[in-house]
């Protein structure tokens, strides 16, 4: 029963950091492109930025994200790797 919480937990928290990655690489790339484009970085406007960039570095970041929680998740549901 416990590991069936620790699965559903992780889960989870992958469901929500794909949730976050799609609505940022297809909402803000793709659905509010035009509100973005408004806005200007560095000359480019931000729904272009989004699109090329955006995405994948929100990607990685949340790649960082997931192994820092789910570290925590592990240590809480204690199947942890003791080194």
């Amino acid at each position: 029963m416990k590991h069936r919480e620790y699965w559903i937990a992780n889960l989870r928290l992958v469901g929500v950091l794909l949730s976050i990655w799609f609505l940022v690489s297809f909402g803000c790339g793709i659905l509010f492109v035009d509100v973005l484009n408004q806005v200007q970085i560095g000359g480019f406007k931000l729904g272009f930025w989004f699109a090329q960039q955006g995405s994948i570095v929100v990607f990685v970041l949340l790649i960082f994200v997931y192994a820092l929680l789910a570290n925590r998740l592990d240590r809480t549901h204690d199947v942890d790797e003791d080194e």
